[in-house]
């Protein structure tokens, strides 16, 4: 974690297995909208978008679809739920008053995205206040604790919500499980009881800061050291992990007292400028070119001097099995999402190209963001979905530019 005097107030670098795989800032002038909870009033309905626009007092009206509404609007306007969604004009009227959350900045000139799919994440869970379902987070593959984990939420979770174990439940005591539960429970109370004393708008919620909300969802049991060049936010995290009851991982945290800046200590600053050019260099030789527009992302992958093996097919094979490796960090790195296209380099061999989508879907499983991998197109071009959660690292840099 970095403090700088120009540019991000604060950024943050998650570094694994010595390679950077995410950077965070902290934006000066900009204050994140995702996970604000609001009281709006219903602006206006589009029948034929199946959509509305909720004001929330901000810059921009916030974007509502129709499938973001949850099931307990249907039965409010009568309509019983399971059998599709009833017509938006049906559900929403202008004028209305509507709590909703932001589940998407806007971007360029697109409105936030919002839902009435609340979420409350904590440590261990994701609270879901208007629906009810429990699921356990992807990254836990035991099933004797998920089966555990799902009774447990089941005995917490009062009638009607929902609950989502995180991945640091893993490690977490009964004890811990119920009072990160109750926490969240006493969170959700305290926003319904200001929005019934509130009139629209009226912002009711907004989530911890960079730094809390990366030592919350990512400072886990697997995390060698925090590393924070800043003393003040230094003893912010101490205080923070006290809060949540994990003085054990106290002594993981580092203070830096280096005179040279901490991502340049690291190398950060290096790696992230290799990540952002449009030609990227594979170690043997080979290279991807990274090309963003609107509509998608696409990437080429090409064999260039990858001359270490012996026969071409051997050298086209090192050369798609390290893009492989190689571009689901790219995505995670430069938040690239929506979808992306992947022309690797033509393979005659079959068991290459399954050792290639081998390779490929088990690197994506690192990522935090749902990354979904579609089969190989007609024309042989490999085809990944990632869940939109924003602008690209390259728009936020673009936007540091000009400011």
């Amino acid at each position: 974690m970095e403090t700088t005097p120009q540019g991000p107030r604060k950024r943050v670098a998650i570094i694994e297995d010595g390679e950077l795989v995410e950077v965070h800032f902290e934006l000066p002038d900009r204050r994140p909208l995702v996970g604000n909870i609001y009281k709006g009033k219903v602006e206006t309905v589009l029948p034929g978008m199946g959509a509305a626009f909720v004001q929330v007092g901000e810059k921009k009206p916030l974007f509502l679809a129709a499938h973001e509404l949850h099931e307990g609007i249907f039965k409010a306007k009568g309509f019983e739920p399971g059998r599709g969604i009833p017509p938006i004009q049906k559900l929403l009227k202008p004028g209305e008053s509507i709590i909703v959350q932001v589940r998407r900045e806007g971007v360029g000139e697109k409105n936030p995205q919002a839902t009435t799919k609340l979420s409350l994440p904590g440590r261990y869970w994701v609270f879901l206040p208007t629906e009810e379902r429990v699921s356990i987070s992807r990254r836990i593959e035991d099933r004797a604790l998920s089966r555990r984990l799902r009774q447990i939420a089941h005995e917490l979770k009062p009638a009607g919500t929902g609950l989502i174990a995180r991945t640091a439940a893993l490690h977490a005591s009964p004890e811990d499980l119920e009072r990160d539960f109750k926490y969240l429970l006493s969170l959700w109370k305290g926003i319904q009881e200001l929005a019934e004393e509130s009139s629209p708008p009226k912002l009711l919620y907004t989530p911890p800061d960079l730094v809390r909300s990366v030592i919350r969802d990512r400072f886990l049991e697997d995390v060698d050291s925090v590393i924070v060049d800043d003393e003040p936010t230094y003893q912010e995290v101490l205080d923070f992990l006290d809060y949540l009851h994990l003085g054990k991982l106290k002594g993981r945290v580092r203070l830096y007292r280096g005179t040279i800046p901490l991502f340049a200590r690291y190398g950060v600053e290096e790696e992230l400028a290799k990540a952002m050019q449009r030609k990227i260099p594979l170690k043997g030789g080979g290279f991807i070119t990274v090309d963003e527009t609107e509509a998608l992302t696409a990437i080429d992958v090409n064999t260039g001097s990858d001359v270490k093996h012996k026969n071409q097919a051997a050298a086209i094979l090192n050369t798609n099995v390290e893009a492989a490796r190689l571009i689901p960090r790219i995505l995670r790195l430069r938040k690239i999402s929506g979808i992306i296209i992947v022309d690797f380099v033509d393979m005659a061999n079959e068991k290459d190209r399954e050792k290639v989508i081998a390779t490929l879907k088990e690197e994506l499983k690192k990522d935090r963001v749902p990354a979904d991998f579609i089969e190989i197109t007609k024309l042989g071009l490999v085809e990944i979905t990632r869940k939109k959660e924003g602008e690209s690292l390259s728009a936020l840099l673009s936007e540091l530019e000009e400011g």
